[in-house]
Parts: structure tokens; sequence; C-alpha cells
């Protein structure tokens, strides 16, 4: 994607306009806030400028220092339409889904999920760019910094909420689709046994509650419900409501896309309220 496009992304972007207006905001509501504010937003042209600094200020290290983590992030970031696009959808899904959430300044400012993901985006993109080296050091620094575990071979779609995030793991051949919520402690890993492709396939709509660990090379169908502290070993069909260890089917999600109404009750006690 060439400047000149990713430029158009910039002119055209109501979530950017609508975190500059929040933080002037809060600016005025909070002045010892407004060196922090300015630093981080104000002072930026872009969302892109804002993530970039923030994600370097809490992944630098003795070992690479914040203006080298910058270059980094902005070479990954600036050259990637689809990051772009990705942390636009994301904050979105903060915003709609969290009820903790009531504006788009908040993910960008202090949700570490927000932050953790947008980072593993960055190893992605080198990950793809044959900087795999590179890749695992930041999967070790985010993971040191943000409590949270994503290979940078892991495929994460656009829309994605993860709530409170930390000890989240997602493993290597896991794929996880479009407009998935999931909450803090939930594992896309493997058996413990398996080489090649062993880690899930969570499809597009997905609700995976707090704590569930799902193993393996399984196939989870799009709009299923996954309860909290559920182990799923086996293909959950779609639009299936799974729980308990090992997770068994129960019913089906009283709505279609279970991961944007973040409704963790299981259908039979809704019967009973």
């Amino acid at each position: 994607m060439s400047q000149t496009n990713i430029a158009s992304i910039y002119d055209k972007d109501p979530i950017w306009q609508q975190i500059l207006n929040e933080a002037r905001e809060s600016v005025n509501n909070e002045p010892l806030l407004s060196g922090y504010l300015n630093s981080t937003i104000l002072d930026h042209d872009s969302l892109e400028d804002s993530v970039i600094c923030i994600l370097a200020d809490k992944l630098g290290c003795e070992t690479l220092k914040d203006m080298t983590i910058c270059k980094v992030l902005g070479q990954a970031i600036k050259s990637s339409a689809e990051i772009s696009t990705a942390i636009r959808a994301d904050i979105r899904a903060f915003y709609e889904r969290d009820p903790a959430c009531d504006k788009f300044i908040m993910p960008l400012l202090y949700f570490k999920g927000f932050h953790a993901l947008t980072a593993y985006r960055v190893t992605h993109w080198l990950w793809n760019n044959n900087r795999r080296d590179l890749a695992l050091f930041l999967q070790n620094r985010i993971s040191e910094r943000f409590a949270v575990d994503i290979h940078p071979a892991a495929q994460i779609g656009h829309g994605i909420l993860i709530d409170h995030a930390t000890s989240l793991v997602i493993g290597e051949t896991s794929v996880v689709g479009n407009n998935v919520s999931m909450l803090h402690e939930v594992t896309l890993g493997g058996t413990g046994k398996d080489t090649g492709d062993r880690h899930p396939k969570v499809g597009d709509g997905v609700l995976i509650g707090a704590g569930a660990k799902i193993l393996g090379n399984v196939k989870i169908g799009e709009g299923a419900k996954v309860g909290a502290g559920s182990v799923v070993l086996d293909d959950v069909i779609p639009h299936c409501t799974v729980v308990g260890v090992p997770a068994i089917g129960v019913g089906k999600p009283c709505q279609q896309i279970p991961a944007l109404e973040m409704d963790h009750l299981l259908e039979k006690d809704k019967e009973n309220a």
C-alpha cells in the first residue's frame, strides 16, 4: 500500500477525530494529564502515529530503546493498510462490547488487551516479512509487559475484543476469525504432543468465556459460545453453546453472533430467570 493510499485513510477517519475530541475533553477535565494526553494523542497527526508512540513507550527496553521500537512499529503499521483497518475495528469492538468502555480513547490508552493485540499484529507482519527473530523477541517482550502470549504466526481477524486479557495464550497455528470476543485466561493451545498444524480454528462471531481452554486442531464453528472455564477438546458446530470439562453442547446461543452481545448466561438460565 502506497503512502498516498495510507494518507487517504487518515483523511477520512472518524474514529481518530473522535479520539482527538475525547482527548481535548480529558485535558479540560483533568489538567494533570495534559502532558500525557498531548504526548500520546494530541501531538500526533494520525491514529497510527499515536499507536506507535504508546506501544513504543510500553515495549521499549534496554535491548531495544524506544526510538528503535518506534522505527519497527512504524515500518509495520504504516506499510500495512490491513493493520490500520484492524486497529480501528478493534477499537470499535472494545467500545461497542465492553460495558466498562464508554470512550474510544480508553482502549487506546488504557486497555492492555488492545495493546497486546495491536503489538501482535506488528509481530505477525514481521513474521511474514522474514524477520522472525525480531518477531519472536517482541513476542517475548509483549508477554512480559502485558501477560499475553500470542505467537507471531497465529492468524487473527479484525474486530477482536480481548477483555482484561491477562494470561491469554494463542498458539502458533491458531486461526481466529473476525468479530470474536474472548476474556482473560483463555487458551487456544495444543494438546502437548502434536506437531505441525496443532491449534484451534475459531470461526467468526464466537464468544469465548473467561478461563476457557480450547486445545488441539479443533474447529469452533461461527457464532458458537464457549462457557467460562470450559475445556474444549472436540469440534464445536456453528451456533452451539458448549460448557463443562470436557465441554459438551447444551443448546444454542440466543444471538446469531454471540460475540457482539457478550451475554455469558446459558439459555436455560435465562428461561429460569
